[in-house]
């Protein structure tokens, strides 16, 4: 994989994370989400990948590998342990990961767009407490199969208030569907503190207003029914997207157990 061309102060800012290490040598990422995480581009331009090379430019690990998880139109019900498929993927990957004592597991998951939708994708509309629920399960069931993993919790992104496509219809309802999840998100972590030797974090929340401000160059322009709409990152912004979520992964790390 080539090597991300990413601004020389953004990867300044990352590398001036000092954190204490977990203790272990490698570190593997699974990222679990929606075609946000999937990614626009070819399989090793993803937003994983591009995290992924990020980790590695810190030299803190021998090894840091990714498992690309994410998957076109899910919800948090898709990856609920009862719907068996995406979860099953999330398992299988993991537990492949675990094999190797010498790594920190870390989840890495941000999903809500298509949740919020006001219909199309499974179970949408989730309202903001059936999505604390769903998210939560999903949690309790990670750290239930990898005790000594560590999850981090993405706040979901802006999209253009008349976004729909085939497949799922948002606008503004679903947008402030999305930033009604944010409060679920941090009820979620809250409970979790003093739990599980702190391994449930807040992830990004900065990428949200960044994409607002700069989706004209950072997004995809796609055409619905609606017109144009703005919903998912192009390149750039899977390069971008990266950045945030390499940030907080690091912002975990750091964090003592």
């Amino acid at each position: 994989m080539k090597r991300t061309n990413l601004p020389v102060f953004t990867f300044i800012l990352l590398t001036l994370f000092a954190f204490a290490p977990s203790g272990k040598e490698n570190l593997n990422v699974i990222f679990i989400g929606d075609s946000i995480t999937r990614g626009t581009a070819s399989k090793d331009l993803a937003p994983p990948d591009h995290a992924g090379e990020l980790l590695r430019q810190l030299n803190r690990w021998k090894t840091v590998q990714v498992s690309n998880q994410g998957r076109s139109g899910n919800t948090t019900v898709n990856f609920l342990p009862s719907s068996k498929k995406s979860f099953s993927n999330v398992k299988a990957a993991a537990d492949q990961f675990n094999q190797d004592q010498t790594a920190t597991l870390l989840f890495s998951i941000m999903l809500g767009t298509n949740d919020s939708a006001i219909k199309g994708p499974l179970g949408a509309p989730v309202s903001p407490a059936m999505y604390h629920t769903n998210l939560k399960t999903i949690t309790d069931s990670l750290l239930s199969s990898y005790p000594e993993c560590l999850i981090v919790l993405n706040y979901p992104l802006w999209y253009s208030d008349n976004a729909q496509n085939k497949g799922a219809e948002y606008k503004k309802e679903g947008q402030a569907r999305v930033l009604a999840y944010w409060s679920e998100i941090d009820k979620l972590v809250k409970s979790y503190r003093g739990k599980n030797k702190e391994r449930v974090y807040s992830g990004d929340k900065k990428a949200y207003k960044y994409f607002k401000a700069n989706y004209m160059t950072d997004f995809r322009t796609e055409e619905g029914p609606s017109g144009t709409f703005y919903l998912h990152p192009n390149q750039k912004g899977d390069q971008v997207l990266a950045e945030f979520w390499a940030k907080a992964i690091v912002k975990a790390l750091k964090n003592p157990r």
